[in-house]
């Protein structure tokens, strides 16, 4: 089934349609990650911001649904952020590796990779990831339970308008976290900037039909910017555990050289990252969002009476 919304079909159907598919494909993963945490707690993570990016671009058109929904889903991925964070942090130390060749080839950070694939091991091993993992799986399905509950709008106008009105707010949110992280440069700031960069990025998939050309060159670049803040977000991260109480990635010694890398990889993906978002998002949401708009009252088609009514 496509991530994307059919102009031609109702939105309420559409909706309906997209988080059943999403939620399920989210389910299969959970069931992945008891044997495979690695591989099922990301893939499952990213389908649930997938989740709550549509619910974002449809808030409006059915508030109370969207809501809570959305914090139900936001709840579910807390719970599985610790073991996924586990591997991320791996994977941190092996790009810092092949970023830095010359410095790390004697093998000055394998002490700290061993203590991180300890803890990976620990998470995953241990009774917690089992019990967020069931917790999750039953979040889930009670939520697909819920689906039939919403109700949108499913006028051509007044369709176009929730969605504009979405896509809006991720772009607004955008360029807020843009300023400031601008401005002051904390990792809040960063994060911020990234979970709307991610946004924006699963609601370009979603309006993939109704978003005003060109599309294809946009997302690309949305998508490299999300990875590249990720990347950082995984620096702030380490950086704040080197100087967490009880030393978790090691004494002074064996961080030494982890420190010194961490500001250089921070500081360069700063400064690329505040350079792709404000070509990303400088522009007004206001006026993104008016030719949004003006293309969709254009695209969307009433509904097919051969689609039979939707339920409220």
């Amino acid at each position: 089934m496509s991530f994307r919304i059919d102009p031609r079909l109702p939105l309420t159907g559409e909706v309906r349609r997209i988080l059943a598919d999403e939620i399920g494909k989210a389910l299969g993963q959970l069931e992945t990650a008891r044997d495979k945490p690695e591989q099922g707690l990301h893939k499952c993570r990213k389908r649930l911001k997938g989740v709550r990016a549509l619910l974002r671009l449809v808030r409006s058109g059915d508030e109370p649904f969207c809501q809570t929904e959305n914090e139900c889903y936001k709840q579910v991925s807390a719970l599985l952020a610790g073991p996924r964070e586990a591997t991320a942090l791996i994977e941190t130390i092996d790009r810092l590796g092949s970023a830095f060749p010359d410095e790390t080839a004697a093998g000055e950070l394998e002490p700290v990779r061993e203590r991180l694939v300890l803890r990976q091991h620990e998470l995953h091993a241990g009774p917690g990831l089992d019990a967020a993992i069931n917790a999750a799986v039953a979040a889930c399905r009670e939520g697909l339970e819920r689906i039939d509950r919403l109700s949108l709008p499913d006028q051509p106008e007044q369709a176009a308008d929730i969605l504009a009105e979405g896509a809006r707010a991720a772009l607004r949110r955008a360029k807020k976290a843009l300023d400031k992280a601008s401005s002051r440069g904390e990792a809040d700031d960063f994060h911020d900037l990234r979970k709307a960069c991610k946004t924006h990025s699963m609601h370009l998939s979603l309006l993939g039909r109704l978003w005003p050309a060109p599309i294809k060159a946009r997302r690309k670049a949305v998508d490299k910017l999300g990875e590249r803040l990720g990347e950082l977000h995984d620096v702030f991260v380490m950086r704040a555990l080197l100087v967490a109480a009880g030393e978790p990635l090691g004494p002074p010694e064996d961080t030494r050289l982890l420190r010194k890398l961490l500001k250089r990889a921070e500081k360069s993906l700063s400064k690329t990252c505040l350079a792709d978002a404000a070509e990303l998002f400088g522009d007004s949401p206001k006026r993104s969002a008016r030719k949004l708009a003006r293309k969709a009252r254009d695209d969307l088609a009433p509904p097919h009476e051969e689609a039979g009514p939707v339920a409220a």
